[in-house]
């Protein structure tokens, strides 16, 4: 501006440059102290406040079960932060259920825990202590029944009979083709080595272990076949024998 004094326009540049320095050092400050409220708040809202806190949770999968059952044994607590809540011990604690085969666990925002279950599903029957129990493929007793289903084999057991020779077992009637099963009274299981089919006409098949069960199954189909016995031995399934 004319006859402004030559050094006060100086200064007056020399603070603008000083203000405009300060402020981009404050911009930056101002920035950060702004992403630190927003993380800050958002954290607080997921982990600490009742917004986003347990209200329920939810059960697919059950048809022994009930989902009662489930969210029991589930015992998530309700009204804490959905993220809180430690999936691992929900999962622990449902898969403690008898009939509970695996099960997971997730969060199902906002508010809900999700529990995905697979049942155990019963492939044998079998009598222990006077209760008719049902058995899935993996030898785990998890079922009561009233009555035998008659579409599934029973398993008789002995004085020897352990947990793993009942494993053995369960193993041997899941390899069981359909056509052969359907033959199949009951199966003897005495040791995980003893094992034996007496079908419904009253031949014996001599099994052994549960080892090389789908080649024994087609080695007896075989011989069911060809050959009138009463006896069927292929507990080594490279060398069958039969009797009587």
């Amino acid at each position: 501006m004319p006859g402004r004094d030559p050094a006060d326009r100086s200064r007056r540049r020399f603070a603008r440059r000083q203000w405009a320095r300060r402020w981009l050092a404050w911009r930056y400050l101002v920035a950060v102290v702004a992403l630190v409220a927003v993380v800050g708040g958002g954290l607080w809202l997921v982990y600490f406040s009742s917004w986003l806190s347990v209200a329920g949770v939810e059960v697919e999968g059950v048809g022994l079960l009930s989902a009662t059952q489930v969210r029991q044994a589930a015992a998530v607590p309700q009204g804490e932060p959905l993220a809180r809540v430690d999936l691992d011990r929900v999962r622990a604690r449902v898969e403690a259920l008898a009939a509970v085969r695996s099960a997971d666990v997730s969060r199902k925002w906002p508010d809900q825990v999700l529990v995905e279950v697979e049942e155990r599903v019963a492939v044998a029957v079998v009598e222990i202590g006077g209760r008719l129990q049902g058995m899935d493929a993996d030898g785990v007793v998890f079922r009561d029944y009233a009555q035998a289903p008659p579409e599934l084999p029973r398993v008789e057991t002995g004085a020897t009979t352990g947990s793993e020779a009942l494993r053995e077992a369960a193993l041997v009637v899941s390899a069981l083709p359909a056509d052969l099963r359907a033959r199949v009274d009951h199966v003897e299981a005495s040791t995980i080595d003893e094992i034996s089919l007496q079908l419904h006409d009253g031949r014996t098949v001599e099994w052994g272990s549960a080892e090389d069960s789908e080649l024994k199954a087609r080695v007896v189909a075989d011989l069911l076949a060809a050959r009138k016995a009463q006896h069927y031995d292929v507990s080594v399934p490279g060398q069958p024998t039969t009797s009587g």
